[in-house]
């Protein structure tokens, strides 16, 4: 919302999750009519090894660094939960967030990464849908409470932003489950299209709804000071939503396997023809762990890590693969709805992962990692309900003498 412009990103949400929607049915119609069971098979039986050999980086890649970015989050998230225990000293290397990355990857996410069947993920995934459903209420509750006291930027409310490419970019990470689609199609009792149809219609209906009060409720509280990650906002003495930060750790931690499972898949298929030994299962997932694990210790700015997942791995996923591979394998007439929709999407995801590349790396998102916002200082209170430039504030703050990141 604060890169596109409140109005238009609210629209862009909507388009993202309608073109995932569309896309994630267009690959399982593709899987029918090549007779293929894989994300990796499907494309390699319409564009060859080639076309295999970059879809497999790609869907390594994506949830590849979306488990890096999973462990920036634990980090800054439980390391705030942590300060607030009553006698912990803050400077504590046992609550910093190198150490709960660490904890967290060793006791949690490496043995639940460890299951060789997705499907014994699913009580994990129904505790943090119930988690998600808490946050959200803390995220609403503070719009009302907390948003009157944060001053307005002065383009809070512009219709557009020139940054809204750099937004899909976000908003395809959020989205985007097709590198794993065709393990959760596997799963299920009865597989059929029409049956996977409904499940996606319904999921996508609910993810987009979250997504959209996830959205209006941090814009609106924070403007133009939101930060990639929406806790890094809240000020750290809030219990309620130190609750939520440790509910969205908990998720986070939970969600983790499943992008694991989907790189070690890929390496799988690639390398060992789709079977792994006992030994060897352990050892990569082991591999791929440490790495990201090592990754996530370096890099504390979640935003960026956000913007090019997206840009780079989820807009060739969600756009263009799955409509190149519809395209070439469907003997419908050209002016079929899905081909229609195929055609248009092509060419907008190869504009969005081009564009937002570029402007990922020469305008990077703002990154306040681990400082306390200026408004949770107790003098700002003469500063509310002020709609004010960053400047101008940055400026009365000087004069105040008081350092916006405290």
């Amino acid at each position: 919302m604060k890169q596109a412009g409140f109005p238009l990103g609210i629209l862009l949400l909507f388009w993202v999750s309608y073109v995932t929607d569309f896309s994630l049915i267009l690959l399982i119609k593709g899987a029918a009519l090549s007779g293929t069971d894989t994300y990796q098979s499907l494309v390699n039986r319409t564009f060859g090894f080639p076309g295999y050999l970059l879809l497999s980086v790609l869907q390594f890649l994506y949830p590849f660094i979306a488990m890096i970015s999973y462990n920036i989050i634990t980090g800054d998230t439980l390391s705030k939960v942590f300060q607030r225990i009553p006698g912990v000293d803050p400077e504590n290397l046992l609550i910093g967030r190198h150490f709960i990355i660490v904890l967290s990857t060793v006791v949690f996410t490496l043995p639940l990464s460890l299951y060789r069947d997705i499907a014994k993920l699913g009580k994990i995934s129904l505790i943090s849908t119930v988690l998600t459903t808490l946050i959200l209420g803390i995220v609403v509750a503070r719009v009302v409470s907390l948003g009157p006291r944060i001053p307005k930027t002065e383009d809070a409310w512009i219709f557009a932003k020139p940054n809204a490419i750099q937004a899909v970019g976000v908003m395809s990470f959020a989205f985007i489950c097709h590198h794993n689609c065709f393990l959760v199609y596997g799963s299920l009792e009865e597989p059929t299209v029409a049956k996977w149809s409904h499940i996606i219609h319904v999921s996508t209906l609910i993810s987009v709804f979250i997504s959209i009060l996830f959205a209006t409720c941090g814009y609106l509280t924070f403007t133009g000071y939101t930060q990639g990650d929406l806790f890094e906002n809240y000020c750290r003495n809030d219990d309620l939503v130190t609750f939520g930060r440790f509910c969205y750790g908990v998720t986070v931690i939970l969600t983790y396997p499943i992008e694991c499972f989907v790189t070690r898949e890929v390496i799988a298929n690639v390398f060992f023809g789709g079977n792994l030994s006992s030994v060897f299962h352990i050892i990569i997932t082991v591999v791929i762990i440490t790495v990201a694990t090592l990754v996530s210790l370096l890099i504390d700015c979640l935003g960026i890590v956000l913007e090019l997942n997206g840009v780079l791995c989820a807009a060739p996923l969600i756009f263009i693969i799955p409509s190149a591979c519809y395209l070439k394998l469907s003997e419908e007439p050209r002016t079929h709805s899905d081909k229609i929709m195929s055609c248009v999407m092509l060419p907008i995801g190869a504009v969005v992962m081009a564009v937002g590349f570029v402007m990922a790396v020469t305008s990077p998102q703002d990154c306040s990692h681990g400082q306390e916002m200026f408004y949770c200082s107790p003098n700002n209170f003469s500063l509310t309900n002020i709609s004010i430039s960053h400047f101008q504030l940055t400026t009365q703050l000087s004069i105040l003498n008081i350092s916006i990141f405290q």
